[in-house]
């Protein structure tokens, strides 16, 4: 009986323990900046409030990477009740060295470095000096919130920007941890969280980890920039082909799958919202009604273009409605280059494969591209169909441009002149060309 009371004692005590020990939320952030970290840093930080978690704990191995997510990081990060602390661990450049200013405090393993913010493209070439204005600003701005020097943040996207003592005229900074912590830039040296929490005295703490669903983890996949390009180039790539066949075959069904994959987990992350979806959907069917009904390519195929691209690109950036003055330009214009050089690069692909295709032994059983010459015993086929010019008939299936007529009780095959003619329609012979007869509605 004593030892019943004296185990229940203990696990009393130490369910005592466990409620006045503190919760740290602890998660990572160890690949390139882009829209999957920032939604990763967004589901964590909410849970760690969710959780009235008493510190969030971001380990952090970055090179860098978009800028807009960067800056939606930093201001998540800002704007979070609970204090924040980094590690980092190796590195924390350019987008990394702005969410780390964000944070509360600072800390770095050894060999670590954190600076060379400047803004470059995906080659590596300096981007023009609007957008290091706009990295130079955010970088002052976050440092002064946080009680850090803010010429020093600056020159780390600045080449020009000199710091007695600190950098030369030339040379963006990049502090080691020594450096670091001299200039305020890390609060201390430590291989690990348990040593950066025992250093501050946090006291006894539980630990929760981020463990992100299956769910969450492929919606971070499709809305990687990389992955999104790929889906629109397969959007293009169904439309260009399925207007090289008739019927509604496979490319078609692609293209429409694909462009369900591209915009379901924007639209779930409350990036592409109604009317954006919609402005794409009229896009696509206005170039269907330039292809298949109005002759030539004029208004309508033009704007279906510029709304499809409209489309694709405003899902990508974190407008709210038809506000846009949370969206950042610099956000807009990659997120337009991501659609552009895509579909771009689809249509491209797209008529050198069906050249190439086009030469195999597979799709020439499709294709009749044989010679029959009179040498082999073949002989040219009747030319009445020339003495059909000018008489008239009724279409007896639809001409979408292509089918059949009716003239005088027999059966040939037509290509509509422009567009499309309904079965039953009467029409007038006004060209014959390449076994085909063309016709155009006797109205016009």
């Amino acid at each position: 009986m004593k030892r019943i009371v004296l185990l229940l004692a203990l696990y009393m005590l130490q369910m005592a323990a466990i409620s006045q020990s503190k919760l740290v939320y602890q998660f990572d952030i160890k690949d390139e900046i882009g829209p999957p970290t920032w939604r990763i840093t967004k589901l964590a930080i909410e849970e760690a409030h969710e959780l009235n978690a008493d510190l969030i704990f971001i380990s952090m191995n970055t090179y860098g990477g978009a800028v807009d997510a960067a800056d939606s990081i930093r201001t998540k990060v800002l704007n979070s009740d609970i204090p924040v602390f980094v590690l980092i661990e190796n590195n924390a450049a350019s987008a990394g060295a702005l969410i780390s200013l964000a944070c509360d405090s600072i800390f770095m393993q050894a060999g670590s470095t954190i600076g060379a913010a400047t803004v470059v493209n995906q080659t590596g070439e300096q981007m023009p000096d609007k957008y290091q204005s706009y990295m130079r600003k955010k970088m002052r701005a976050t440092a002064e919130e946080n009680g850090r020097n803010p010429d020093i943040a600056e020159a780390m996207v600045d080449p020009d920007k000199e710091v007695e003592g600190v950098s030369e005229k030339g040379k963006v900074v990049t502090l080691t941890v020594k450096e670091a912590i001299e200039l305020g830039f890390c609060d201390g040296q430590f291989s690990s969280m348990d040593e950066v929490l025992n250093s501050v005295e946090f006291g006894e703490y539980t630990v929760v980890k981020q463990e992100l669903s299956s769910t969450d983890k492929i919606i971070g996949w499709l809305i990687n920039p990389a992955i999104s390009g790929v889906l629109i180039l397969i959007i293009f790539g169904g439309i260009y082909f399925e207007l090289q066949s008739p019927g509604i075959g496979f490319p078609i069904i692609a293209s429409i799958l694909a462009a369900i994959v591209y915009f379901a987990p924007l639209y779930i992350e409350g990036l592409a919202e109604n009317w954006e979806v919609i402005v794409f959907a009229v896009g696509i069917a206005l170039i269907a009604v330039e292809v298949f009904v109005i002759p030539g390519f004029g208004i309508a195929g033009i704007s279906g273009i510029a709304l499809a691209i409209t489309g694709l690109t405003l899902s990508l950036i974190g407008n709210v409605g038809f506000d846009f003055r949370p969206v950042e330009l610099s956000s807009v214009y990659q997120a337009l280059l991501v659609v552009v050089l895509s579909s771009s690069l689809s249509v491209g692909a797209s008529i050198l494969l069906a050249s190439r295709l086009a030469k195999t032994h597979a799709f020439s059983r499709l294709v009749l591209d044989a010679t029959q010459s009179s040498d082999a015993g073949y002989v040219g086929t009747s030319t009445e169909e020339f003495d059909l010019i000018g008489q008239t008939g009724t279409t007896h299936t639809e001409l979408m441009p292509a089918g059949k007529v009716e003239i005088d009780s027999r059966l040939y095959d037509a290509m509509a002149e422009t567009g499309y003619i309904a079965k039953g329609e009467q029409v007038k012979v006004v060209d014959y060309s390449t076994a085909q007869i063309k016709v155009r509605p006797v109205a016009s």
